[in-house]
């Protein structure tokens, strides 16, 4: 498969992803017991059930979506001097990766607001400390 099919793909599967979930992905009054919710809903098919890079969209993305379960990050998207922080994450997955230099393809999940996104970053966390 060359890249612009496979982009062409990975952006299909996103527009999907989009499509089902909507513009309000939760119900009113319904609230997700911890990320694991959104996450299965909006970052597995890229980032793989158990976060390890390796979900059906992410296999065919270039570069290859982050692999969670190692528990390293590459941005710094607070300027602090440190990559990885969990503020670092939360500006990531709610401005979506190509605003800190990386990825277009992550998208930026900012419209789920920001406790949704904390719990994302919690559960993201959690991928890490599995063994």
């Amino acid at each position: 498969m060359t890249r612009q099919p496979a982009l062409l793909f990975v952006f299909a599967l996103a527009v999907a992803g989009f499509a089902q979930v909507g513009a309000s992905p939760l119900a009113a009054g319904e609230t997700p017991d911890s990320g694991q919710e959104s996450y299965e809903q909006l970052c597995a098919s890229c980032h793989g059930t158990e976060g390890k890079g390796d979900g059906p969209a992410g296999i065919v993305a270039l570069p290859m979506p982050r692999d969670f379960s190692v528990g390293q990050f590459k941005f710094d998207a607070d300027s602090d001097g440190h990559t990885g922080s969990d503020d670092d994450l939360f500006l990531v997955i709610r401005d979506g990766a190509s605003r800190y230099g990386g990825s277009p393809l992550m998208a930026a999940w900012g419209y789920l607001g920001d406790e949704r996104v904390r719990e994302l970053v919690v559960y993201v966390r959690s991928l890490g400390q599995n063994d």
